[in-house]
């Protein structure tokens, strides 16, 4: 499960590299929000790997002792991951976002 948070990194670094663009025409506000949008995958990534990891040890070591909990534990770990998928979204979102007029580009 853990697997898929590795791919929404890459889902986000894909878009963002897409949206860049040369010195002339990226604005200081498309660098902030590429760099926000990119943290905010990272670190809800991480954080939802850290519960995955969490979950995953406890449940197995329950699941050793009764076999009913199996499905508890899938339910909880399926919870922990949509923490990351939030992330992703939140962070396409901020990506995508369009605003010509509020920063200018810098010229070097």
């Amino acid at each position: 499960m853990a697997g898929v948070l590795g791919i929404y990194g890459i889902i986000m670094s894909i878009l963002i590299y897409g949206k860049m663009t040369p010195a002339e025409g990226y604005s200081t506000f498309a660098g902030y929000a590429h760099l926000s949008s990119g943290l905010i995958v990272g670190l809800s990534s991480l954080a939802a790997g850290l519960a995955i990891g969490i979950v995953g040890d406890a449940g197995v070591r329950a699941n050793a002792q009764q076999n009913r909990l199996f499905i508890g534990m899938i339910l909880i770990l399926v919870f922990s991951e949509t923490l990351a998928l939030y992330g992703l979204i939140i962070g396409i979102y901020i990506s995508i976002a369009e605003t010509p007029k509020l920063c200018t580009p810098y010229n070097v």
